[in-house]
């Protein structure tokens, strides 16, 4: 397969670069940014400063795959791999995000290993799974590569199933040992909602069980982080894919220029000039 037909996606058709699925494989870590508002400016930034990869939110986010088709053609043109959050059990808008060339799909509120097969399943082509095929989509360089190839680039496609409740957590090292999943992330927010919104040692407790249940499998661990000094913290607990919660880092950052108030007044920023 020359230069020319190679697939526009998942990545790794592309010559000379690796896809996310086979970096993780070989052991490095990656980092992305979870991105709830659209913005193909803010996916090319992330790709100019060097992440690895952006998650592009469906499920908390717009689900519209024609503003999703823009945000993956802006992420090729900077390098960046994009994965997509899809809702609960949609196969079908997982099917489209594949089709339009995304790396590979987040799963969110997977509680059993059944869930995780399901996840799997409405990733990959038979007999992997059960994804419609097509290989005149974009992921497929609209009909130009062949069946055997696009099938073939499919296989590269990342599943990551969120474990979001207390009976996920006990059953981590089954949901991720399911064919397929190739690494879990944990919703610390579904999961506190799940408690009861109790202290955050309980939540710990059950993110730890989590991440050892993953780990036991033999799968990689993505953590989300709402900053570098969190990042290290993950980097140190063994996270492999580490994921700035961009929502927070934003905040964060208009916050801190917003500066002290002073009667009622923001305080006057210093010069950039």
């Amino acid at each position: 397969m020359t230069a020319h037909e190679a697939p526009l996606g998942p990545p790794g058709g592309r010559a000379g670069r690796r896809s996310l699925k086979e970096r993780l494989t070989a052991g490095e870590r990656l980092y992305g940014a979870l991105l709830r508002l659209p913005s193909e400016t803010l996916v090319e930034m992330a790709g100019v400063a060097g992440l690895d990869y952006v998650v592009i939110d469906c499920e908390h986010g717009p689900a519209d795959t024609a503003l999703l088709q823009h945000h993956l053609t802006a992420a090729a043109a900077q390098g960046i791999d994009v994965l997509v959050r899809v809702g609960s059990a949609e196969p079908a808008l997982a099917l489209r995000c594949l089709d339009l060339g995304a790396a590979g799909i987040i799963h969110p509120h997977v509680d059993s290993a059944e869930d995780a097969r399901r996840a799997v399943a409405s990733v990959h082509y038979p007999p992997l799974g059960n994804r419609g095929f097509a290989t005149y989509s974009r992921a497929g360089r609209f009909g130009t590569v062949s069946a055997a190839d696009h099938v073939a680039a499919s296989r590269n496609a990342l599943v990551v199933v969120m474990i979001e409740t207390e009976r996920a957590c006990a059953a981590a090292r089954e949901i991720a040992s399911a064919p397929g999943v190739d690494a879990v992330l944990v919703g610390p927010a579904d999961l506190a909602a799940d408690q009861g919104f109790p202290g955050p040692d309980v939540v710990d407790a059950l993110v730890a069980t989590a991440h050892r249940g993953t780990r036991e499998a033999g799968r990689a661990v993505m953590t989300i982080v709402p900053d570098t000094e969190r990042a290290r913290a993950a980097e140190r607990a063994g996270a492999q894919l580490v994921l700035f919660n961009m929502a927070q880092v934003l905040m964060d950052t208009f916050r801190s220029l917003a500066g002290p108030r002073v009667r009622g007044r923001v305080g006057t920023l210093p010069s950039t000039s």
